[in-house]
């Protein structure tokens, strides 16, 4: 045990102390750096330090040992990407001495995008490997609604820039655009079900730093020129957020599949509403700004929003109704042996009188009662009963599969059986039947009745009950008919 076990939790444990490390570190050294007065050594720590984190998610990576390592590994090459992005600009704008934008910064910037969503895609995707129709329509909504955000508020008045060449617009959108795909699928992995350990923690608050912090940086950009300042805080935090994902032992099993679809819990469904109302914010805000109304594209997310909400409405419809069957499956079934319970026992006779009274045929009830099932329980403990009940009601069902037979768990070691169509002998015989195929050599005792045509269900198997108990005190392993029946008892031999 030791020998197998203990390099895997030496392991874990180094792992833990990296992280807790990693965390300290950079709790001082990012707010350290940012600080500093914009020039060129900040620009050198900003780049060594995001190599460093870039270098932490590697080496997590290669401690933990991850299930979908392929996914981190493009987590690490997106914020590699962006770094490089950095160092490019850095250079460009310190050394060189020529304008970084666009330049080749952009290339290493926009390759950042497609890395980082694909890794968080593949994540996504391993946590709902039954599928999540409904996940993935919680993430169209969000994204929908922070689309037309960034689209009203970023890219269109880039594009409407005339002053700025055409080139340069589009390199701009390009950035609000990779945000939105970011978001797209951070909002996907957020909706999978599977539990949110500490590295899917982090991972999440890394990503949404990120997000908020471009999204701020385009924001200013438009109104002038970013020199430096908080948020670079945001994005370095970001970085440092991504490589404790990566250096925590959590992030081992981040990517396994969750048993069952994630629950519509109260926080999913503010969200929702509030993409949803974007739209309509939207509209007012800009009537309220005295801005020129965006119709069409405030008018194509609204529609794309109520059908996505109508979508998201219809699978709620439906996960009610399989939860209302269930339950209502629940109520009628045995939870032990999976036939009929007492209730659908009782229901089902209440039936059967009714309609044997209109078609006129015979009606016959059967109580069984399994011999010294307690002595049985004491012998070979609880679970070995609980089997010998499952076992003998599938035996049972078997055997009555072809018979005009109906049976129910009645009451602990006891069941019920119910003919139409049979007399009380016949009936008799068929329950006969049963001693032969009960499982693990083990007999029952049965009393049998025939409604007499005007009696009470109850009635009918209180005569049946007694006709039991009269089979027990002759002694067990025996068929009795109650009285006004065809026969009396009806011994078996085994």
């Amino acid at each position: 045990m030791g020998g197998d076990d203990t390099p895997d939790m030496a392991l874990r444990h180094d792992g833990a102390r990296a992280y807790r490390v990693h965390l300290v570190v950079a709790a001082v050294v990012v707010p350290a750096y940012v600080a500093l007065p914009n020039g060129p050594a900040r620009a050198v720590l900003n780049s060594l330090l995001g190599l460093a984190f870039a270098a932490l998610i590697a080496v997590g990576v290669r401690r933990n040992r991850p299930r979908a390592a392929g996914a981190w590994w493009l987590l690490a090459a997106g914020v590699l990407a962006w770094v490089l992005g950095d160092i490019t600009y850095n250079v460009l704008d310190h050394v060189l001495h020529v304008s970084p934008f666009p330049s080749v910064a952009d290339v290493f910037y926009l390759a950042a995008y497609p890395l980082l969503a694909a890794g968080l895609l593949l994540l996504a995707r391993r946590r709902t490997a039954g599928g999540d129709r409904d996940g993935v329509v919680d993430s169209a909504i969000v994204t929908v609604g922070a689309g037309l955000l960034s689209w009203v508020f970023l890219m269109q008045p880039s594009l409407a820039d005339s002053t700025v060449p055409v080139f340069n617009r589009v390199v701009a959108t390009s950035y609000p655009v990779g945000d939105v795909l970011l978001l797209a699928v951070v909002a996907r992995l957020l909706t999978t079900a599977g539990r949110r350990s500490p590295s899917f923690r982090w991972l999440a608050v890394g990503i949404v730093l990120m997000l908020a912090s471009d999204s701020a940086y385009q924001v200013v950009s438009l109104s002038g020129t970013y020199h430096g300042g908080l948020l670079n805080l945001g994005w370095s935090w970001s970085y440092a957020a991504l490589a404790a994902a990566a250096l925590h032992p959590s992030m081992r099993g981040l990517a396994d599949a969750a048993p069952s679809a994630a629950t519509f819990t109260r926080v999913r469904l503010v969200a929702l509403t509030c993409a949803s109302l974007l739209s309509p914010g939207t509209l007012l805000l800009q009537s309220a700004l005295g801005w020129e109304v965006e119709p069409w594209s405030v008018g194509a997310s609204s529609i794309a929003l109520f059908l996505l909400v109508v979508l998201r409405m219809n699978g709620l419809l439906k996960q009610v109704q399989t939860q209302a069957q269930q339950l209502t499956a629940l109520a009628r079934t045995d939870g032990l042996t999976g036939i009929a319970n007492r209730r659908s026992g009782d229901a089902e006779l209440g039936r059967l009188v009714d309609r044997c009274a209109l078609d006129g045929v015979p009606l016959a009830v059967a109580i069984l009662d399994l011999d010294h099932f307690k002595r049985f329980n004491d012998s070979f403990g609880h679970p070995a009963g609980d089997e010998l009940l499952v076992q003998a009601a599938r035996a049972w069902t078997e055997r009555l599969e072809d018979s005009p037979a109906f049976l129910a768990r009645w009451g602990g070691e006891e069941f019920l059986v119910a003919t139409t169509g049979l007399g009380a002998g016949a009936a008799a015989d068929l329950v006969r039947a049963l001693l032969g195929a009960t499982p693990l050599g083990q007999t029952f005792s049965a009393g049998v009745a025939q409604w007499d045509g005007a009696e009470s269900v109850t009635a009918l198997v209180g005569r049946a009950d007694a006709a039991l108990y009269a089979a027990k005190a002759a002694g067990r392993n025996r068929v009795e008919v109650a009285a006004g029946g065809t026969s009396g008892v009806v011994p078996v031999q085994r």
